[in-house]
C-alpha cells in the first residue's frame, strides 16, 4: 500500500513508521496519525508534524533546555518537575521489571494528565481559600504542561467515545466496565479524563 498525502507531508511516514508505533503499542502517537493508509483519526498534519513524532521525553528535553537559554524561571521550574515525575516513574518500572527502556509515550501523557488534574484541584482550593496568587500559579503550571498535551476530547465527543466503547465491547452490565474502559484508556489516553469517563460508563451499564 502506498502512503497517503498526510504521511508523504509527514516526511514519509508510511507503513513501516506506523508498524513501528504499533509495535510499541504507542496509542498517543497513532492517534496523531491521519490518512487512509493509517487507518487512526485523531489530528490533522496542520498541526506541528515533527512534535508529534518526536518522543515525549525527547519534547520536554529540548523545551527544558530552551528555557534555561531563555532564563524563564517559572516555566523551567515546571518543565524540571514535568522531567522529575517521568524519571521517577522510570525507576518504578525498571524495578519492577516492566520496562527497562522507560516508560512509554502513553505513560507520560498519563503522567502529565495527572499532574493537571492535581494542579486543576489545587486551583479550585487555593481559589476558594482567597489565595488567588497561589492558584494563578498552578494554572499557569497548567497551560506548560498541556503544551505537551493533544487535544481534550470536548463533554460531547466524550459521551460520543464512551458510547462508541460500549458498543465496541458489546458491554451489557456493569461487570464489562473494565473491558469499555480499557478500550477508551487505549485510545484516548492524555485526551480524556478517566476520572469523569468511569462514572459515565457506570451510568449507561449500572
Amino acid at each position: 500500500m502506498s502512503n497517503c498525502a498526510g504521511c508523504t507531508q509527514a516526511g514519509g511516514l508510511g507503513q513501516g513508521r506506523i508498524a513501528a508505533l504499533q509495535t510499541r503499542g504507542d496509542v498517543a502517537a497513532m492517534d496523531l496519525v491521519t490518512g487512509p493508509c493509517a487507518h487512526y483519526v485523531g489530528y490533522s498534519f496542520d498541526e506541528n508534524v515533527r512534535d508529534t513524532f518526536m518522543d515525549m521525553r525527547d519534547r520536554v528535553n529540548a523545551a527544558l533546555k530552551d528555557a534555561m537559554r531563555s532564563k524563564e524561571a517559572d516555566r523551567l521550574s515546571t518543565l524540571r518537575l514535568i522531567n522529575a515525575a517521568i524519571k521517577d516513574k522510570d525507576i518504578a518500572a525498571r524495578g519492577s521489571g516492566d520496562d527497562e527502556a522507560g516508560v512509554s509515550n502513553d505513560d507520560i501523557l498519563a503522567i502529565m494528565g495527572r499532574m493537571v488534574k492535581q494542579r486543576q484541584e489545587s486551583a479550585r482550593a487555593y481559589e476558594e481559600g482567597g489565595r488567588l496568587e497561589l492558584a494563578e500559579k498552578e494554572l499557569s503550571e497548567i497551560k506548560i504542561i498541556e503544551e505537551f498535551l493533544p487535544k481534550q476530547l470536548s463533554e460531547a465527543e466524550a459521551t460520543r467515545a464512551v458510547d462508541a466503547a460500549i458498543a465496541e465491547v458489546g458491554a451489557q452490565s456493569i461487570r464489562d466496565m473494565g473491558k469499555v474502559m480499557g478500550v477508551l484508556k487505549g485510545k484516548y489516553t492524555g485526551r480524556m479524563d478517566f476520572g469523569k469517563a468511569g462514572p459515565m460508563v457506570k451510568d449507561r451499564l449500572g
